[in-house]
């Protein structure tokens, strides 16, 4: 089947639907969803939004110095400017759009501080923010008759000059998006959907990890499709691990343990009861993510242990409740009462600092295709993601990106000319516990040799097994018809590679990448490692 549509937006989270609300009165919009529209994973963040709000301690240049330095002076200061300076607006927004943040009793915002943030400027919704969001934006987009919500589709590639015929290569000036092959998962066919500006706002990668905090459909699709279609991705050797996710083997993903109880006064110690942050950072429990989840790295293999805790019992017990209820119940239910009992942690693969290359326009080194949201690299996080600057970043990207498309667009024809999905002579994959296993040793591979600390012996012994799965997997692809599952495990190889690849160009410690073979060098240097030359996978 083919449709037919001004903007196609891939994937449902905050960036995505943020993005098809601004541009639902400019045009029809299709939103493709791989789940339900409520399992995004926006609804996972609990710490909340960081924006400055209290003017009279709080300013724009203190929120610009915080993130800078918190991406160890990678970041793109212009693109710094433009969140931090356009938070505020986007905040109301959210709020028109139906979005509550916890306030005091004089009206003002219940603000929180997290790791690296020099003042309280994090907006929240007790430690549910993303659930409050996802839940407000679900209202709206479902309320709009000029978006048609796909939910149960996987976008499977997405439409450039190569589908007409014609050789594309990262060299090629003027690749174009058309559109994407999205697989119906209730029909089993693989449908057309012509546009005239496709959005790629399909999330993380977590899941190429065992350990993770993200849901499990955070495979690193719209990464690989624009990989695939010969688009500039970077900075993905930039995998943030947050330090406190809830210790409970046999879960994944991992309950998190939101940073803004650190930010409450929750103090780290070893599983011998004594603090040890002092050692690796003066700031102690509120240094940035990467360094919190080294410094507990170190002291699980110091110890020989398989986590830490998280101490908040010194709190008063009724204001941790109220703070934090979500995660009281959480614990609660495994036997862990957080006012008198200290957490076990461990660090996670949460966030990614890089993916799609993106100008300030939110626009792609491909044309008529834009990437907002965790999927896309704006230059924002550098070598490290401030904590609660991944929300306001989509939707202030998503903004930027809804004022260009929709002007764009006016220049653009829908291009009829595009071929159907063709797998004739294909069939459904008879082993599907060969997709499985392989996704499971993917995984293994990830978390251990391209985990918290990395060494280039670590990342060769980890890009020779993968390149065996890669190799199987790509076969196993050209003959069959496609399923989620094997899609999603290409995906998943695709976007290890590439984080390994970067990881081994990148001959420093920077941010969150953390090698044994290069020590940290006391210098600045500016620059970024991007693949969009490579040609192997």
């Amino acid at each position: 089947m083919v449709y037919e549509y001004d903007y196609l937006v891939i994937g449902g989270g905050i960036a995505g639907m943020s993005f098809a609300l601004k541009v639902a009165d400019k045009g029809r919009v299709a939103l493709i969803c791989k789940s339900g529209l409520e399992e995004a994973n926006t609804a996972k963040a609990q710490g909340g939004v960081a924006s400055v709000t209290n003017l009279e301690v709080d300013n724009f240049d203190k929120h610009i110095e915080d993130t800078m330095i918190a991406g160890d002076w990678l970041s793109d200061r212009a693109a710094v400017e433009k969140v931090v300076r356009e938070a505020p607006g986007q905040i109301k927004e959210l709020i028109k759009w139906g979005v509550n943040f916890d306030k005091k009793e004089d009206g003002t915002f219940d603000l929180h501080r997290e790791g690296g943030h020099s003042e309280f400027r994090i907006l929240h919704h007790a430690d549910n923010t993303g659930e409050e969001i996802q839940r407000g934006l679900v209202e709206a987009v479902r309320a709009n008759g000029n978006i048609d919500i796909f939910e149960n589709h996987f976008a499977v590639e997405i439409i450039t000059q190569h589908h007409l015929g014609k050789v594309v290569t990262r060299r090629t000036p003027d690749i174009e998006c058309y559109g994407a092959y999205v697989l119906n998962e209730a029909t089993g066919e693989v449908d057309t959907f012509l546009s005239r500006i496709t959005l790629m706002a399909t999330g993380g990668v977590g899941a190429v990890y065992t350990t993770t905090t993200n849901p499990l459909i955070s495979t690193g699709d719209g990464i690989a499709m624009v990989y695939r279609a010969k688009g500039t991705v970077q900075d993905m050797e930039f995998i943030q691990f947050h330090p406190t996710a809830l210790y409970h083997p046999g879960d994944r993903p991992s309950f998190l343990i939101t940073e803004a109880m650190r930010g409450y006064g929750a103090v780290l110690r070893n599983l011998g009861g004594e603090e040890f942050m002092h050692k690796y950072d003066p700031r102690l429990s509120l240094a940035p993510r990467d360094i919190v989840a080294r410094a507990i790295d170190s002291e699980m293999k110091l110890h020989g242990t398989d986590h830490v805790y998280l101490d908040v019992t010194h709190k008063d017990p009724e204001e941790t409740k109220k703070h934090f209820p979500n995660i009281y119940e959480k614990c609660l239910s495994l036997g862990i009462d957080i006012t008198k009992d200290m957490i076990p942690v461990a660090p996670a693969a949460h966030y990614l600092c890089g993916g799609i290359k993106v100008d300030l326009n939110g626009e792609s080194s491909i044309k008529r295709l834009y990437a907002v949201g965790e999927c896309s690299c704006t230059g924002l996080h550098g070598g490290n993601r401030l904590a609660s600057n991944s929300l306001i970043e989509a939707v202030v990207y998503a903004d930027a990106a809804a004022k260009h498309a929709s002007e764009s667009a006016k220049g653009y024809e829908l291009r009829r000319d595009v071929p159907q999905w063709n797998d004739e002579g294909t069939a459904h994959p008879e082993e599907m516990v060969l997709i499985t296993q392989s996704e499971k040793e993917v995984n293994q591979i990830m978390g251990y040799y391209v985990g918290i600390v990395r060494s280039d012996l670590r990342l060769k012994r980890a890009w020779n097994r993968l390149d065996i799965l890669y190799q199987e997997t790509e076969q196993l692809f050209k003959t069959s018809k496609p399923s989620r599952e094997l899609c999603e495990l290409r995906n998943i190889i695709n976007v290890a590679y590439l984080i390994m690849r970067q990881a081994m160009d990148r001959k420093e410690s920077r941010g969150l990448h953390f090698t044994i073979d290069y020590p940290r060098s006391t210098e600045n240097p500016t620059g970024t490692q991007s693949v969009n030359t490579a040609e192997k996978k």
